[in-house]
């Protein structure tokens, strides 16, 4: 079995948070004992303010750290992730995304304005997205922008009659043509894999692989467009059954769950043609590079608190394990993350950029509420997205 430094970097995860609790009760009790403390908090409020001004202006190349909460939903970070350049499609998926918390709200006639633009917008837009994609595509697209607009009249509907209970579940259901259509634009892959690691088997798009336990089925969507050498090996292993039968060997309820530990004295996988360990690079993406940084963790880089195009911030989220010692050691040894911290900004999570993530669970999360240590994968398997790999 591996030694991980997972459980490290999640105690820190832990001991960040309970010390946000604490600092947080000691403050209010500071402030229930005296009036005046207010003031002073106010005026201390103000030198901390100015310091902070001073620091930015003469280090003005120091990394600034996100400070608004990290996208939960894996389906909206998965929409992100895709390698496409259309600011029609983005503006409908932002303002879809919004729908739910405006119904909430009860900003209706926000919602109203919304979704007439977005209706607007398809109808003036149509020829030119269906123009932008290469010729094969053109009837997939077209198919996927109809499918979207009928998505959209039954979401109109409810909008009108003011029914805050289903605007979320029809939003999400247009979402789901948006993200076809945005997958549509992809032309080709977008970018080359490094040399060294050319041999290695690739995932050069997305697919689906289910997960089926002894506790039910889980599904996870699989990103090769953001880290395709991880993904290619984790594809590759479940079509040749390597995961059925295994155990989840390492467990925190909380946390996190970890799986891929073949018996017998092996860690990870052995290729039958060389007798060797099949070992795969740290490969993480950050928003403004085309490719994945390979062979080195954010922190040997300095980037500690930047947030990747795949963050560990959505329930489910898997990535690839590696030896404590050997950022570029995982083998066939995944974990899928349980955690999602309401006090941890965007950014901070420590395990961001110190593992490969290669995709996340999008169906199934009650299967994941109930698997334990010792829990079996009865099997794994690709469906859908298989022609995307490349041995």
């Amino acid at each position: 079995m591996l030694n991980l430094n997972l459980n490290r970097n999640l105690d820190r995860n832990r001991n960040l948070d309970r010390n946000c609790d604490r600092t947080n009760h000691q403050i209010d009790l500071v402030l229930q004992r005296s009036w005046w403390f207010k003031g002073l908090t106010l005026a201390i409020a103000c030198v901390l303010i100015t310091c902070l001004t001073m620091i930015s202006a003469i280090a003005p190349s120091m990394a600034a750290l996100p400070t608004k909460s990290a996208i939960k939903d894996p389906r909206v970070i998965l929409r992100n992730a895709l390698p496409i350049d259309s600011e029609v499609l983005r503006d409908v998926q932002k303002t879809l995304e919004q729908m739910p918390r405006q119904a909430n709200l009860k900003r209706w006639s926000n919602l109203k304005r919304d979704i007439e633009t977005i209706s607007q917008t398809l109808t003036q837009n149509q020829s030119q997205l269906i123009e932008e994609v290469s010729g094969d595509r053109k009837g997939l697209v077209t198919e996927h922008l109809e499918s979207l607009g009928t998505a959209l009249v039954p979401l109109q509907e409810a909008i009108a009659i003011k029914d805050r209970n289903s605007v979320k579940a029809l939003s999400e259901k247009a979402l789901d043509y948006v993200g076809l259509v945005e997958a549509d634009f992809i032309q080709a892959f977008p970018f080359e894999i490094p040399a060294q690691y050319a041999k290695l088997p690739q995932l050069k798009g997305r697919a689906l692989v289910e997960l089926t336990t002894e506790k039910g089925n889980a599904t996870i969507t699989v990103d090769g467009y953001n880290a395709p050498v991880n993904a290619g090996q984790f594809v590759d292993l479940v079509q040749k059954g390597f995961y059925d039968g295994l155990t989840f060997t390492r467990a925190d309820e909380n946390y996190y769950l970890q799986t891929g530990d073949p018996e017998g004295e092996a860690d990870g996988y052995i290729d039958p043609k060389t007798g060797k360990y099949r070992t795969v690079p740290i490969e993480v993406r950050l928003p403004d590079q085309k490719a994945p940084t390979y062979g080195k963790t954010f922190e040997e880089q300095g980037l500690s608190g930047t947030l990747p195009v795949l963050p560990f911030a959505a329930f489910g989220t898997v990535a690839m394990a590696h030896p404590n010692d050997d950022a570029n050691g995982g083998s066939s040894q995944f974990f899928i993350y349980l955690f999602e911290s309401e006090l941890t900004p965007a950014g901070l999570n420590l395990l961001d950029g110190n593992y490969s993530v290669f995709g996340y669970v999008t169906d199934g999360k009650e299967t994941l509420d109930t698997l334990r240590l010792g829990d079996k994968i009865l099997s794994a398997r690709v469906i859908s997205g298989a022609e995307n790999l490349i041995k």
